[in-house]
């Protein structure tokens, strides 16, 4: 590991978990131990000219081995075309992280709702539930029964997962599955953008804090109405003009001041930076609207005339 916290990985492993979902296995050359993680955390993959995010869909027990496996997009921009069609076993490939926005809460039950690839960081989630003994159950849509992947591994769950192609069987039924709202549970959700709209609906009445979602792609912003703010620096008292044309995090890099960084769109979480004083605006897709403490400056920005961040 450098001092970025960057890793040196080898691809040891591919294998085809559906029609158009590979799995990767990755490990340490020297057979180090890697950092440990738990269920809902991701890495980053480096690419030529691209970072990419995925979940670990591996076991948290093992800290020799990596596992994500990544959907075939017919419009790749380069992350999922690589990995199908370039990398190989051998192959090294530098891994950042594992971050994690999308951990397991404790609850008394856990309902989880899987949409296509959107499975990889609920299968930790289930095996790590099913070990320690919640009630919990899994409905997980896909197009095609061949398109949805890790089958074989849900099928010794039995009753818990109802595995749904939509081909065959048509659309989740959300609201048999999410109709009736309880206080002591906690619904979990990854999927396309659709699937986790029809579950915010449905979850709406559902106690605040119960329903957990991970996106593929951001959540809708307004951009018409963004206004310009001041970023203070805590450690060296600089303050910054964020214009509102551009992001907190362009004007730091401009300034020679470096905040690790991925997705640029507030998805990924690379850029997470504590807050010391004002009130961030979140317009990202991690964390909580209510939430004071943290901010992703690629995309959030300040609700008043400043922002002071522990920079």
């Amino acid at each position: 590991m450098d001092d970025t916290g960057v890793l040196d990985l080898r691809v040891i492993a591919t294998r085809w978990e559906s029609d158009r979902v590979l799995s990767v296995e990755l490990a340490d050359p020297e057979r180090r131990l890697l950092p440990g993680w738990e269920p809902g955390a991701h890495i980053d993959l480096g690419m030529p000219e691209h970072v990419r995010q995925y979940s670990l869909c591996g076991d948290p027990a093992d800290r020799r081995h990596y596992r994500v496996a990544v959907l075939r997009e017919e419009a790749s921009t380069g992350g999922s075309a690589y990995v199908h069609e370039v990398l190989r076993p051998g192959d090294l490939v530098e891994v950042g992280g594992p971050r994690n926005h999308f951990a397991l809460v404790d609850a008394a039950r856990y309902v989880f709702v899987a949409g296509g690839v959107g499975i990889t960081p609920i299968l930790p989630m289930v095996a790590e539930v099913e070990r320690r003994g919640w009630p919990w159950r899994l409905a997980y849509g896909g197009r095609t029964r061949t398109s949805m992947a890790f089958l074989d591994a849900l099928a010794g769950y039995g009753d818990a997962v109802d595995v749904h192609p939509e081909d065959t069987d048509g659309l989740l039924d959300l609201d048999a599955l999410l109709g009736t709202a309880t206080d002591d549970s906690a619904v979990y959700c990854c999927g396309p953008s659709g699937l986790i709209a029809a579950v915010e609906e449905r979850c709406a009445a559902w106690p605040a804090g119960a329903l957990h979602v991970e996106r593929f792609t951001a959540r809708p912003r307004d951009d018409s109405d963004l206004r310009p703010f001041d970023l203070v620096l805590a450690r060296s008292g600089a303050r910054l003009i964020v214009p509102a044309e551009a992001s907190a995090l362009d004007v730091l890099e401009a300034h020679g001041v470096f905040v690790p960084n991925a997705c640029r769109d507030g998805v990924c979480g690379s850029c997470l930076t504590r807050v010391l004083g004002g009130s961030p605006e979140h317009r990202d897709s991690i964390l909580d609207r209510e939430s004071g403490d943290a901010v992703l400056p690629c995309v959030s920005r300040a609700v008043g005339p400043e922002l002071v961040v522990d920079l």
